[in-house]
Formats: structure tokens, C-alpha cells, sequence
């Protein structure tokens, strides 16, 4: 199906609205809004640029046929959810090792397989070590010393035996025995042939080097130990989508072995690095685990909620996207669509935050906007290619010879009203143009609508189409000026002497569309230029 458009364009250089017929003398034709306050629909002033797109009139009853909707740009809160997988992980933060710092051997093992339990202070197994051993015999001998000189009469002795005895005790601190321990050592007397090592946290044992009759020594990792009342999820997110995650983010993980039950969190870090193969970047996710359901190694499904505060956004739909440009059709009213360049931020969920080009209550078309698009760039080029006959290369200077247009003094007969009137359906249609004689140039168009018993047409939209008809003569179409009492005007450029014909088309809410053609000739003398036709 073929959707006739009709359309303004956007000529290059000065960036000027134009109507579709340029002047034999090189001045463009004002295409007068199709009403009041549409002044400021110039482009703005800038450097040369491409006639590549056209403000496109669409009637109401075409926008139907094509399917057109439009949206209101404001201001609204943009929200989206994130989703990619994960997997459950140790929080690298809440394992321990256990390590000696002393050397000897494994005499009993109390904790001797990987995935069991532990309580902190648990024993985990008996060392016996020569040098603890060795090291419990002096602290004995100066915890002795220290009781025999404790009544001695020189302070410095009895200071002495303190410090000696302190050392001891140290020494053993050092080599992880608790003052309990020690405390047990000296109410002995004897040192105690074998060590027991406890587990210094709470959690579950996650690999295990240690076994009975092993000797190890303080660069032997005998348990990791891992707290799991927390895990870490990492996920992965692809490039576009990393500016939407920050730390402190809510996230929610769900998993196949507990349908409809989520896990909730937060982010905790996003990693300074990408994956070269596979284009994502890790983020890091901190979930509490108290009934411990999540084990390391379980993969989920990870929904991150993105939260970009009250933007100014743009319906997805009405974007049309070139990879150079970015473009929205705005409505004008009565029919009316301007193209605007536009500066989109990032995608959240259907809506893209703006940056450039809109304003609050700008009305955006969000679907039809393809066959707008289209029609629009068609009908530039359409009306580009009229201009190469209508005077936009001032063809009459290589044809006719130099035309002064302003050679008619103001207040000649030729230029007063002439006036055709044609019956056309329910409708009456008065035309007049001024000049009364269609000059070569610019002239005013004007008709009058009237119904059934004379009374006006004031709602109506009304184009005008003006053409020649030659072969390569392309129609152009601007649309006309609601004024009063039924009248609608527009000025146009007949670009070179000769017969022009005038389409008025009138487009009313539920009625249909009525076209009638009249006739002028360019640059004849009075009223033998009006023909109807």
C-alpha cells in the first residue's frame, strides 16, 4: 500500500523551511504553517547541510491507515532489572587456614575428612614436637627459679627471675598455646608430651593435607576452613550494561533446586577487568546463607535492579537510529510532523534518557514513524528535483533571459484580487490569488470554504498542490494558513511563465477528502490569468 505524504523540506546552507517550488529569481517561497505559532518551526542557523529530510503533513485519516501513535516526552522514573547467571562462591573473606609454627608429628587426628564440620576451639588432632617439648622443660625451670627467688633481698634478682619466666611463657604464646594450656603446664610441673591443636573458627572444613603420623612444619597447610553463614555470587555482565550496575545495587538470585524462592543481596564489588572472550566484565554479589541451602559451585539466575532516578525519557519506538544520527518525529499539530535530531543517553527498559533535542510536553511519534521516515526523505528528494524546474537554479536566466519581477509598481490593476469560484461536493470554493494576475514569483493564494447555506469551514485541513503540466514537472505541496471567516492561505513561487494548476484539497473529520483543480497562468494580464478548469 502507497501513503501519499505531502511534505516540506529542509533546504541546504542557510537551513531555512522552504516551500517545494523555488523562485526563478533565486528566492525561496514561505511555506506558511498550517496555523498560528508555528513560527519557531525554523531550523536553526549552523553550517551547510544535506536536503535529506522533509516535514512530513500527514491527515488524520492517513495517520490511521499507517497505524501512527504518538507519546508525551516528561519526565518519569526509569527502572530496569539486569539479568544474567551466577555462581555460588566462598566468600573469600571468611576462610582460614591453619597453619603451625612449630615443626613435629601427627600423634591423633580428631577432624579427619574434607566437608566436616567444625566449632571454634574444637580439637582438630595431637602434635608431638620435640622443640615444644623442650620449650615447656624451660618454662618449668623458670617457673621454679622465680619460686625460689621471689623472697630474695635484691630486688634485681627477684626482677630477673620475673622476666625469664615471662619469656618462657611467651615463647609458648608464640607457638599457639593458649594461657590455658600454659596454666595447665605449670599447675603439672611437667611438660606435656603432646600438643593439641584447635580450630581457631567456626565453619566447615574445605580441604585437608593433614593425616596421622604426618610430620609437618610451619609451611604446611594441614585445613582450610570456610564460614558459609555468607557466600559470594559472581555474575557476569556484558559491556553495554556495565554503567547501569554500581556497588550497594539490590540483587536477587534464584535457583533450580528452590523454585520460587529468590536470595537477596547486594553488590559488593564490580572487578577493574573485562573477559577478552567473552566481552563481560565480573560483578560480585554478597548474600547472607543462614540455613546454609546455597553451596559453592551451584549456578543461578541473577536479576540486578538498576535504578537511574527521574529522567527525561524517550519511548524506545520513537527512536529511528541511522548509526550517524538519531532522529525523532515531532508533531506539530493539524497533521504536521518536524524531524529533530536528537541525543539519547542509555537504554532503561522501554525508554531511552535524553539528553538533547526534546523538552517536556514535546509530542513524539512512536509507531508509523518508518513509513514517516521514508515518505519524508522521499519526498525531499522529490521536492529537490521540482526545484531543478522551478527555478532553484534560476533556469530562466539561461532560458528566458533576466526577469525583474519588481518591475509591476505597487497599486497597478495587475496586482489586485481575482477571484475563480468552483462548486466541489457540499462545498463551495473561492479562489483568489494576489496579484489579480499571476505574476512570475512569489503569490498569494487564498480560497474560501463555505458549506451548505454559506456557512464557513473553519476546521478543515487545506494543502495546496501547484504544478505544471509538462512532462518532469514535479508537483510540490504546502499546506495553507487557517485565517478567518473560512479563508486558508499560503504564498508559492510559480517559477516561469505559462499555465499552473492549483489543487486545493480539503480534509475534514469524518467526511471525505475533497480535491478541486483550478487554473492560473504566470505572467499573463488581468483576470485571462484566472481559467477554471
Amino acid at each position: 500500500m502507497m501513503v501519499a505524504l505531502g511534505a516540506w523540506f529542509v533546504s541546504g546552507g542557510t537551513r531555512q523551511l522552504a516551500s517545494s517550488g523555488g523562485s526563478m529569481a533565486g528566492k525561496q517561497s514561505e511555506a506558511v504553517p498550517p496555523k498560528d505559532g508555528m513560527a519557531d518551526m525554523s531550523m536553526p542557523a549552523g553550517g551547510e547541510s544535506n536536503v535529506s529530510q522533509a516535514y512530513a503533513m500527514v491527515p488524520p485519516a492517513r495517520q490511521q491507515l499507517i497505524g501512527v501513535t504518538t507519546a508525551v516526552i516528561e519526565e518519569r522514573p526509569l527502572k530496569t532489572t539486569t539479568r544474567t547467571v551466577g555462581r555460588v562462591e566462598y566468600d573469600e573473606q571468611r576462610i582460614t587456614h591453619v597453619n603451625l609454627r612449630i615443626s613435629g608429628w601427627v600423634d591423633e587426628l580428631f577432624v579427619d575428612f574434607t566437608g566436616q564440620s567444625v566449632r571454634k576451639g574444637q580439637p582438630l588432632f595431637n602434635l608431638y614436637s620435640p622443640d615444644l617439648v623442650a620449650t615447656q622443660d624451660e618454662f618449668l625451670l623458670a617457673l621454679r627459679s622465680r619460686d625460689k627467688l621471689k623472697d630474695s633481698p635484691i630486688p634485681e634478682v627477684r626482677e630477673q627471675a620475673e622476666q625469664l619466666l615471662e619469656a618462657t611463657r611467651e615463647r609458648l604464646r608464640l607457638w599457639t598455646l593458649r594461657d590455658a594450656q600454659i596454666d595447665e603446664i605449670a599447675r603439672r610441673g611437667k611438660a606435656k608430651t603432646y600438643l593439641t591443636i584447635y580450630s581457631p573458627v567456626e565453619g566447615y572444613v574445605i580441604d585437608k593435607q593433614v593425616f596421622k603420623g604426618m610430620f609437618v612444619q610451619p609451611e604446611t597447610r594441614l585445613y582450610s576452613i570456610a564460614d558459609l553463614s555468607q557466600v559470594w555470587i559472581n555474575a557476569e555482565v556484558y559491556e553495554f550494561e556495565v554503567p547501569f550496575v554500581k556497588t550497594g545495587q539490590l540483587a536477587a538470585a534464584t535457583f533450580a533446586a528452590y523454585p520460587g524462592q529468590a536470595f537477596h543481596g547486594r553488590v559488593s564489588y564490580i572487578y577493574p577487568y573485562l573477559n577478552q572472550e567473552a566481552r563481560t566484565v565480573k560483578v560480585r554479589l554478597e548474600l547472607p546463607n543462614p540455613q546454609l541451602l546455597l553451596k559453592p559451585e551451584m549456578y543461578g539466575t541473577v536479576q540486578i535492579d538498576v535504578n537511574r532516578g527521574v529522567q527525561l525519557a524517550l519511548p524506545e519506538g520513537a527512536l529511528l537510529d541511522s548509526g550517524t544520527r538519531q532522529l525523532v518525529f515531532v508533531a506539530r499539530g493539524e497533521g504536521l510532523f518536524e524531524p529533530r535530531e536528537v541525543t539519547v543517553g542509555s537504554k532503561i527498559g522501554a525508554y531511552y534518557e535524553v539528553r538533547e533535542g526534546l523538552q517536556p510536553g514535546d509530542r513524539v511519534v512512536t509507531s508509523g514513524n518508518f513509513l514517516i521516515d521514508s515518505e519524508s526523505k522521499l519526498m525531499a528528494a522529490t521536492n529537490m528535483m521540482g526545484s531543478l524546474g522551478m527555478g532553484g537554479i534560476r533556469m530562466e536566466q539561461a532560458q528566458m533571459g533576466q526577469m525583474d519581477m519588481g518591475e509591476m509598481p505597487r497599486g497597478t490593476p495587475e496586482r489586485r484580487k481575482a477571484t475563480a469560484s468552483k462548486k466541489a461536493g457540499d462545498l463551495t470554493l473561492a479562489l483568489v490569488t494576489e496579484p489579480a494576475s499571476p505574476r512570475i514569483g512569489e503569490n498569494l493564494i487564498r480560497v474560501t470554504i463555505k458549506g451548505e447555506g454559506g456557512k464557513a469551514v473553519t476546521s478543515a485541513i487545506v494543502q495546496l498542490t501547484y504544478t505544471m503540466p509538462m512532462p518532469g514537472m514535479m508537483p510540490a505541496t504546502v499546506p495553507m494558513k487557517r485565517g478567518k471567516d473560512g479563508a486558508y492561505e499560503a504564498k508559492v513561487n510559480l517559477g516561469m511563465g505559462g499555465q499552473w494548476n492549483l489543487t486545493i484539497t480539503v480534509q475534514r473529520a469524518g467526511q471525505p477528502d475533497v480535491n478541486e483543480t483550478f487554473s492560473v497562468t504566470a505572467g499573463g494580464g488581468g483576470l485571462s490569468g484566472m481559467l477554471d478548469k
